[in-house]
């Protein structure tokens, strides 16, 4: 069994982004895998580094995260530094996440969980046993547009600059788009699809 932590950032309950998590999770489950889910607008999720969380190397920093007094953003390390595999689920907003999910990765992937930089213009020294990453954007943005005016910056963020600090894992991406004009049809066989690629990434648990 591997225990998969899965991440939803959307702040309407009744957004497509949920119903791809949840789909996502009952997937996983139905694998035999541990999931543990959070909806950061659902928990207030607080974004918001503090002074103390803001630097990234030196030899005190690790003792200084450790300390963490947000309980919540104790937990969410926690569980982080013991995954195999991380599953985010979120819309495309100014070509970036949205600003709770962002501060997700300032306050929980971090030194001393994710990683370990010797000096800050160092590589990360992997320290969490993350395997898989698992991203499904939601966007209105065509694909025309998106290759030829944005180039997917989202792309960039999740594997290029996220995933290294994260172990280097395999990682998976799966945009859908447009989806506020979409059918029911379309927006079902999404669901088909997402639920298809989980079971591919996943596999079934030992």
């Amino acid at each position: 069994m591997a225990t998969v932590m899965l991440l939803l950032a959307h702040p309407r309950t009744t957004s497509y982004c949920h119903a791809l998590a949840e789909r996502i999770g009952e997937r996983l489950l139905d694998l035999g895998h541990e999931v543990r889910s959070h909806d950061l607008y659902a928990e207030l999720f607080d974004p918001v580094l503090t002074a103390e969380e803001s630097h990234t190397s030196g030899e005190t920093i690790e003792s200084v995260l450790a300390r963490e007094n947000d309980p919540m953003v104790a937990l969410h390390r926690e569980e982080l530094r013991l995954a195999e595999g991380l599953v985010v689920v979120h819309p495309n907003w100014w070509g970036m996440p949205p600003a709770i999910l962002t501060g997700w990765i300032d306050r929980v992937v971090v030194p001393g969980v994710a990683y370990r930089l010797a000096e800050a213009t160092g590589y990360p020294e992997p320290l969490a046993p993350l395997a898989e990453l698992f991203v499904v954007n939601t966007s209105d943005t065509t694909d025309e547009r998106e290759r030829e005016l944005y180039h997917d910056p989202l792309a960039s963020i999740w594997g290029r600059c996220v995933a290294p600090y994260l172990g280097g894992p395999r990682v998976t991406r799966r945009v859908l788009r447009p989806v506020t004009d979409s059918t029911d049809e379309q927006r079902g066989a999404w669901l088909d699809e997402v639920e298809t690629l989980a079971s591919e990434v996943f596999g079934s648990a030992p």
